[in-house]
């Protein structure tokens, strides 16, 4: 059986992207000693926005857009458990 070390909780915020896809916005690990936020910057060009319903808007943000995939992974990285929790 794991320990809770080896449980993470994977938040996602979102928002619609140009062509209505999901397009995440900003992302946070959270494990029993501690958590990482990332919040990642314009997939492409296009004017900036934001949703009033979760406050998050795309100027917000310092990773490159491409870099999610490798975020992702090296954030997850060891843990035998993950949930998916999407806002």
């Amino acid at each position: 059986m794991a320990g809770p070390s080896m449980v993470a909780v994977i938040e996602i915020k979102f928002l619609p992207g140009c062509h209505n896809e999901t397009v995440v916005k900003e992302l946070c690990v959270v494990r029993a000693t501690a958590s990482e936020t990332f919040g990642f910057m314009y997939p492409y060009k296009m004017a900036d926005h934001g949703s009033s319903e979760n406050g998050i808007h795309w100027a917000y943000g310092h990773i490159e857009y491409k870099e999610l995939h490798s975020v992702v992974t090296e954030a997850v990285a060891g843990f035998a458990h993950l949930r998916l929790r999407c806002l």
